[in-house]
């Protein structure tokens, strides 16, 4: 056989999951954050008492610094909080939600699905900018 009789087999590419890996579940300590840079976006991530992970900007829209990874967790009636270490505006970490502006307009932390598989956190790729 010669070279002009062999075909030329392409790998067919996967294509890229949605999901990115970003640490070992140990690394996380129950109502610590810790924060991670993924693509162009700073994530705060915390676990919470129940063994959930949350993954919120690590920008507070109040102060403009990248340190809510910093900040207090807590609770507000069933909803997991942190509150920022600048101003102390209170965010739910399911949803972004701000529930104590300490008086100023009403803002939001960007939140990103999170999944946990095999000892591992994974965020939802599609959701960074």
């Amino acid at each position: 056989m010669t070279i002009a009789d062999t075909k030329t087999v392409s790998a067919v590419a996967k294509p890229p999951s949605p999901w990115v890996r970003v640490c070992p579940l140990a690394d996380l300590e129950p109502e610590r954050g810790r924060a991670a840079l993924l693509g162009g976006a700073q994530i705060a991530l915390f676990l919470t008492h129940d063994g959930r992970v949350h993954a919120v900007s690590n920008y507070d829209p109040y102060s403009g610094a990248h340190v809510i990874s910093r900040g207090i967790v807590g609770t507000r009636q069933d909803a997991p909080t942190v509150a920022s270490p600048m101003y102390k505006q209170v965010f739910d970490l399911r949803t972004g939600s701000c529930l104590d502006t300490q008086g100023k307009e009403p803002r939001t932390l960007t939140v990103w699905p999170v999944a946990v598989q095999g000892g591992d956190v994974y965020v939802r790729s599609e959701e960074l900018t």
